[in-house]
């Protein structure tokens, strides 16, 4: 098979780190791109479309978009507008809801006072475990907000998404959770709170609609590298795959989902609710929530934790990153590539870290060209 036309960049991953770079380098560099994923749709794990029933659903998950980046808000608001949302998440504990993150109403209610912040704070500081260096994720949180609230709230939840008990898993995986001692049951605190009026993917065909950029679906970078030419490659599959597991597999995990549709307005009152103790689901999301679709249906979807199918989340385990800075090492030798996104760098990025994270990589590259 002959080779087609050269392009300045192929990209393998047409995700959001993947669409991206595409975008800057075609639209700000003139130049020529191939973007290819495996999959049969653009936008990797955000991607969204219209179910049977009219609804726009996230299909690998509810994606939220929040930043405090300024740039990054402004640089996405070139290809859409944008709904005002919020964030809420609920937790069910022993038949009641709770707002998540803790703050002042849930240790009111859980603990069934009426504390003042003030209070609330002394109240706290003696059910902390006194640990001066947290060193895992349980040990994190035991020393914000002691036992009771993390047997409740944290442990079993925590087993569930990851498969592995909190005293193995590095405290990052906890720390990322806030402690609030006011009522803001928000869940985020960032600035810029939007969702993309139209959804991702109408967000994501604008970025590459460019007459620079060639898309191709349902192509792995493994069928198509020997069959396309190209100058320079950016890569935001996952790192370990791309050396051929030369090591050993990087450990992810995955997700499972089971879709629902419901002839009412609202199927609950709010986007999010986690189950940390009952059922093999850790929560149920409801997307209309968030969207501001008025439709007099709504969809949920049940999110269950797996150990098979798409990589989702890095095992933050400390052995697991000994294991991808072999791969990070391999990847500083190799010329003209670059590794993008959280599969490439093997960390867990939200989406506008990952939009930081890859204008900062074309800003390189730019630098490098002049």
């Amino acid at each position: 098979m002959q080779k087609e036309k050269n392009y300045d960049y192929l990209i393998v991953g047409a995700g959001l780190a993947g669409i991206t770079i595409a975008e800057r380098l075609a639209s700000q560099l003139n130049k020529s791109i191939l973007i290819i994923d495996r999959r049969k749709h653009i936008g990797g794990n955000c991607y969204d479309y219209y179910d049977k029933a009219g609804i726009l659903v996230h299909k690998y998950g509810t994606h939220l978009f929040h930043t405090k980046y300024k740039p990054v808000f402004d640089y996405l608001s070139n290809f859409t507008k944008w709904h005002k949302y919020e964030h809420q998440v609920k937790a069910y504990v022993d038949d009641q809801i709770y707002d998540m993150p803790i703050n002042l109403n849930t240790i009111n209610k859980f603990f069934k006072e009426n504390f003042n912040t003030k209070e609330c704070k002394k109240f706290l500081e003696g059910k902390r475990v006194k640990i001066k260096n947290p060193s895992n994720a349980e040990e994190q949180v035991l020393s914000l907000v002691g036992r009771e609230l993390y047997n409740k709230f944290f442990k079993n939840y925590t087993k569930k998404q990851w498969e592995i008990n909190p005293r193995d898993l590095d405290p990052s995986v906890t720390a990322r959770i806030p402690l609030r001692f006011n009522e803001d049951a928000r869940y985020f605190e960032d600035k810029y709170q939007f969702m993309p009026k139209s959804g991702f993917t109408e967000m994501f065909k604008k970025m590459l609609n460019n007459k620079n950029i060639d898309i191709k679906l349902n192509t792995s970078f493994k069928e198509i590298k020997d069959k396309v030419s190209y100058d320079k490659l950016l890569y935001s599959g996952c790192i370990d795959e791309f050396f051929n597991y030369k090591y050993e597999p990087l450990a992810y995990r995955s997700l499972k989902f089971r879709f629902k549709t419901f002839n009412k307005n609202f199927y609950r009152d709010y986007c999010v609710i986690n189950y940390p103790n009952e059922h093999k689901y850790t929560r149920i999301l409801e997307l209309k929530h968030a969207t501001g679709q008025k439709i007099d249906k709504t969809t949920i979807v049940y999110e269950y934790p797996s150990a098979k199918g798409e990589p989702y989340y890095p095992i933050p385990r400390k052995e697991n990153q000994v294991l991808y800075e072999r791969y990070a090492k391999l990847a500083k030798n190799l010329k003209n590539t670059y590794f993008i996104g959280r599969l490439g760098g093997y960390k867990y990025l939200n989406m506008d870290q990952v939009v930081l994270e890859t204008l900062k990589v074309f800003k390189k590259i730019k630098n490098n060209i002049q």
